[in-house]
């Protein structure tokens, strides 16, 4: 039986260094994978490009990274619910490429199924498109993007077993599931880690194939980034 695990996150980031390339699951504060966001705060490694929808709020996520300047570069869709974000880009100290959402999936998903680029109509006419190739396809027109290249995917799901195999719970999915195997390595924390053959196959959500190490993760939060409640009658 192969065995993917790792004793912790220590172990499964030993070899993280700076100035690479990840890609962080997560959408908001939504299946973010906050154990190994925690490490690269503490092991301070720095000039990192970072992938991810967004970045969360300031002081939680990867808004922590933005706090200690580790990020050199932020490859994302939206920048909102961090001011610490909105200052470095408009200030000229982090280097943004916002990316539309629904490209970056698929940027995730090329790199993982192994194809260098592909066309879409997202971005066209617009600075999304300036400095790439365009292409006519029947009668509409669209842009080659470039399939993302990074070093390690960090993911978070809600269970996972000894061979990589991992289930995610409703929304958390998010962009963890298209980046497991997008990257050079990906590493996996999980809330339930259980040992190989306990996962219903026809529940999982990605194959073990696409992940090179996991781990149980511990003290999860679990924040809010939104709380709206309706007033008392």
């Amino acid at each position: 039986m192969i065995r993917k695990t790792v004793s912790g996150v220590e172990d499964a980031m030993v070899d993280v260094q700076d100035g690479m390339t990840f890609m962080l699951g997560g959408f908001g504060l939504c299946g973010i994978p906050e154990n190994m966001i925690a490490q690269l705060v503490r092991i301070g490694v720095k000039n990192l490009t970072c992938i991810s929808n967004n970045a969360g709020v300031d002081d939680f996520g990867l808004g922590l990274l933005l706090k200690k300047h580790q990020i050199k570069k932020m490859i994302s869709s939206y920048v909102g619910e961090n001011e610490e974000f909105e200052r470095q880009m408009l200030s000229g100290e982090l280097d943004v490429e916002l990316t539309p959402q629904g490209t970056l999936a698929e940027k995730c998903r090329a790199a993982q199924a192994g194809f260098p680029a592909f066309y879409t109509p997202a971005g066209y006419g617009t600075e999304v498109a300036i400095g790439k190739e365009t292409r006519e396809f029947n009668g509409k027109m669209y842009v080659l993007e470039d399939a993302f290249r990074a070093d390690f995917a960090f993911v978070k799901a809600w269970k996972g077993d000894e061979a990589g195999n991992l289930i995610f719970k409703g929304t958390a999915r998010n962009f963890n599931s298209c980046m497991c195997g997008a990257a050079k390595i990906t590493v996996a924390e999980v809330e339930e880690l259980v040992p190989a053959g306990e996962l219903d196959p026809n529940q999982i959500h990605v194959p073990g194939i696409f992940v090179q190490r996991i781990f149980q993760g511990k003290n999860y939060e679990k924040r809010i980034e939104q709380r709206t409640v309706r007033k008392r009658n």
